[in-house]
């Protein structure tokens, strides 16, 4: 597995804050976060720019009613990634307790009012820890959760295809590649955490990251 540089670690941390409920702070760090995202060349940097363009044009009212609709209603663009693939069972429950043990592995400790396995917190550990493995090893999810969007026209889309885009090959083109995706096997990764730091972190995540 690789690990990730300087420029997905600022991708993950951006797409971290672009998938959390859009507060006051994050009205406020939009300038913060296009300006961290120029000088990438990277193909998701530009996916994130076009959300941020896109959301910036929204008042805090419109911004709060697009989250709400797209991800609080149903659990058709859930953002917990064991939902889909345990849903409510209870293979779920031995599917977090992995995540926190991830975390604790790279010196963190799970903070949040949020399931372990929600997305901005994998993403925000992701850039924490300069890794993508999380992200490779419920990719399935990622991509059946990007399909979903599009086929909405979703402004969250282009989050997900960003994020999708970091990961190596090719996306499925449909839910049927996605879920033969989910049948190859999760790929693991041991290396140990490398401390990283930039731009504001989501208050998900605590611990000794020296």
């Amino acid at each position: 597995m690789n690990r990730i540089g300087d420029d997905l670690a600022i991708v993950y941390r951006v797409a971290a804050a672009c998938l959390a409920y859009p507060d006051a702070e994050f009205t406020a760090d939009l300038a913060g976060f296009a300006r961290a995202l120029q000088p990438l060349r990277h193909p998701a940097a530009a996916r994130l720019r076009e959300f941020l363009s896109a959301t910036a044009e929204l008042d805090e009212a419109q911004r709060t009613a697009s989250y709400v609709d797209t991800f609080d209603f149903s659990t058709r663009h859930s953002l917990y990634l064991t939902w889909w693939s345990d849903g409510d069972t209870r293979n779920r429950g031995r599917a977090l307790v992995r995540f926190k043990n991830r975390y604790r592995a790279y010196g963190f400790d799970f903070d949040g009012a949020e399931l372990p396995d929600y997305l901005p917190a994998v993403l925000e550990f992701s850039a924490l820890a300069r890794t993508d493995a999380l992200l490779v090893e419920h990719r399935p999810a990622l991509e059946l959760l990007r399909i979903g969007l599009s086929e909405h026209d979703n402004d969250y889309a282009a989050v997900l295809t960003g994020v999708c885009a970091t990961l190596p090959g090719a996306s499925p083109t449909d839910r049927a590649q996605a879920r033969a995706m989910a049948r190859t096997g999760p790929p693991r990764e041991t290396v140990g955490l490398e401390p990283y730091g930039h731009l504001g972190m989501l208050p998900l995540l605590t611990g000794d990251h020296r």
